[in-house]
């Protein structure tokens, strides 16, 4: 099969065009990305039930705390009166009668430690009658791995209601899993404990799990999009995410219920989830998540709420004529001056005092996540709200609008239909927001997919994933058929770079066993990680974009029809062809290379090929590098290509 690329230069490919996309869900802030070992540690968490336009949250504070021993005497009670902060109301009464009691944390799965690791121990406690010890330790089977004792006059000064601040470390003596925290009195006494928390002293800037960060620093991100997805809007516009909580001190910011806690909830289940104490704690605020943009290299691109709750679970909005609604316009002009403001302004000195004086250099903003036009939704008219107040304030902020939740419905063409009608507006919209989860059959027969959109308005592909299946927990949707699909449709993304300027798959991760949604980039639980054949895709495209889209002379339909799609891209800065070439058939393909410029018999090609040994091959914790990329070279223009492969080829080349 012959392979033939032009010298000509068909568009110019945007830096950075390769991104991420998080959204918490599949617990991938608390429990994941957010390095905290322990859960509901404010006692603030609630359970949340039932259904769209119809969810009962219930305040659940002793979630995850048990008394420590079973069989002991101690007990406590969640209680509110005189709290540590406002934000969170409810803190923990604890009284023990004995030596040694106290309580435990469930931590998920149990607490994961590494021999040698510090971790880092934050609790604050008002000591009603108590003058000991605090005792914390980690331990399983009646190891102890890990202990500290904290004398109570060690406390920091005091706040007006009396609550101290404690600090200590805790050293790791061994390798552990599925340990038990424990926190423990030396003697008789009452205490009342607010804010316990656990970090591992390795996590990236205190805050993030390290394994987890460095996948996504390896990806190469051109950006990131933050905090979601359907977590911006909330199941109800008092579930929505303000960025403004998660500014304060981590101990102040606001507990709140994870719309993904009420997912697939239905008569069955008794409109009850398995994940109905999905909270959000806010660890991961917007400060944190400007930052991780800057440690992994990518741009910051927050979502902006318009006024919605989500459209799929209510119907809740805010009028435009309303001072609600003045609130969420605010809100935007706000988050940019956080972002952006030198430290005169008001938000500017916020982000200042939270430790990064100099500004994060924002420079796009999604309007609204998932969105469409209804007789009720007035989306459209919320969006030309937007885009005139921001750009009146930031003239150069890119903005993105929505498409809708689906490529295929009325939703979607009429959302196109609005952005085409202000075209000739300059800076109306930077690019368009599209959605699709799909069969990878669909990947495969639409890489022609963007051949005839209009230049004129570009597309962010947002969302995107091949799903063979999907469910709640399951890995074994992370397919290579799935990712040699997605593989397959970027091709069609790179060779209409003119018109496609942002993509990310999506979603980025999944806790083993705390899954709503699958298939998911990246796969984990308390002790490791792994990337899904999906994430290898993704880094292999991410790092091997260059700068330029070669002509495909129009062969690449050709192969398509033989189920080998390809795209070819130039790198001026390494001066060198970069080809993308997937092979979908389970036999070898011989490739011969028509390059321009001419060929020199015996040029080396350095090849890096992703493949594994059948369609529904996926990696898991046990093998997470079943399917992984491999180095390899070739000499001349003639190439054999595994099958079911996806390669990318680096040819030197004076074109």
């Amino acid at each position: 099969m012959k392979i033939k690329i032009g010298s000509e230069k068909k568009a110019a490919i945007q830096e950075g065009m390769i991104g991420l996309f998080f959204e918490d869900i599949n617990y991938a802030a608390d429990g994941g990305l957010y390095a905290e070992l322990l859960e509901n540690r404010s006692f603030e968490f609630v359970k949340a039930t039932g259904d769209a336009r119809d969810y009962q949250v219930e305040y659940d504070g002793s979630y995850a705390w048990s008394v420590y021993p079973a069989e002991g005497e101690a007990g406590f009670r969640c209680i509110t009166g005189s709290p540590h902060t406002e934000e969170n109301p409810h803190y923990l009464r604890l009284q023990t009668k004995n030596p040694g009691e106290g309580i435990c944390n469930k931590a998920y799965d149990g607490i994961f430690l590494k021999k040698g690791t510090d971790y880092m121990l934050t609790f604050w406690v008002r000591s009603v009658k108590f003058s000991g010890n605090f005792d914390i330790s980690i331990e399983k089977d009646g190891i102890c791995y890990a202990r500290v004792s904290v004398p109570e006059a060690s406390g920091q000064a005091e706040t007006y209601n009396h609550f101290r601040k404690y600090e200590a470390i805790l050293t790791a003596e061994a390798d552990a899993e599925a340990a038990a925290f424990r926190f423990c009195l030396s003697e008789q006494g009452i205490i009342e404990l607010d804010f316990i928390s656990l970090i591992p002293g390795d996590a990236v800037e205190g805050i993030f799990r390290r394994d987890l960060f460095d996948m996504l620093k390896n990806l190469h991100p051109g950006f990131l999009r933050f905090p979601g997805g359907c977590i911006v809007e909330g199941n109800t516009l008092a579930n929505r995410y303000r960025f403004k909580d998660s500014l304060k001190p981590v101990w102040a910011r606001k507990n709140n219920w994870n719309r993904w806690a009420v997912h697939e909830t239905n008569r069955e289940n008794d409109y009850e989830s398995v994940y109905s104490h999905y909270n959000q704690t806010l660890g991961l605020g917007y400060y944190e998540y400007f930052l991780l943009c800057e440690k992994i290299g990518a741009s910051p691109l927050p979502v902006l709420n318009v006024g919605f709750a989500c459209q799929y679970q209510s119907d809740e909005l805010v009028g435009r004529d309303t001072p609600e609604f003045e609130e969420f316009l605010q809100d935007a002009l706000d988050l940019i001056e956080f972002a952006n403001g030198d430290e005169t302004t008001r938000w500017g000195a916020v982000r200042a005092r939270m430790g990064h004086r100099e500004p994060f250099g924002l420079t796009m903003l999604g309007v609204g996540n998932e969105q469409w036009q209804t007789e009720k939704a007035d989306f459209f008219q919320r969006y030309e709200i937007f885009e005139r107040v921001i750009h009146e304030y930031a003239p150069e902020m890119k903005l993105i609008g929505s498409a809708g939740p689906d490529i295929t419905s009325r939703r979607y063409t009429k959302a196109w239909e609005f952005y085409h009608a202000h075209e000739e507006q300059n800076d109306f919209v930077y690019a368009v927001d599209e959605h699709y989860y799909v069969k990878p059959e669909w990947l495969y027969g639409h890489t022609d997919f963007y051949d005839d959109y209009s230049r004129k308005v570009k597309v962010f592909s947002g969302e995107y994933a091949a799903h063979p299946a999907s469910g709640f927990n399951k890995p074994q949707a992370n397919t290579l058929d799935g990712a040699l699909a997605e593989a397959a449709f970027l091709t069609g993304v790179e060779r209409n770079a003119d018109v496609v300027v942002l993509a990310s798959y999506a979603p980025l991760f999944a806790r083993l066993g705390y899954t709503q949604w699958s298939p998911d980039m990246i796969w984990f639980d308390a002790a490791k990680a792994y990337g899904s054949p999906s994430y290898y895709v993704q880094c292999m495209y991410a790092r091997s974009m260059g700068d330029a889209v070669l002509d495909t002379c129009g062969v690449h339909k050709e192969t398509a029809a033989e189920g080998v799609y390809y795209s070819a891209g130039y790198s001026h800065t390494e001066k060198e062809i970069i080809i993308k070439i997937v092979n979908s058939r389970e036999e070898e393909q011989h490739i011969s290379l028509d390059l321009p410029g001419g060929w020199k018999d015996g040029m080396k090609i350095q090849a890096e090929i992703l493949t594994g040994d059948g369609r529904d091959v996926y990696n898991s914790i046990e093998e997470p590098e079943r399917v992984a990329p491999c180095a390899r070279a070739f000499h001349g223009p003639d190439i054999l290509l595994p099958a079911l492969s996806f390669a990318v080829l680096r040819v030197g080349n004076d074109c």
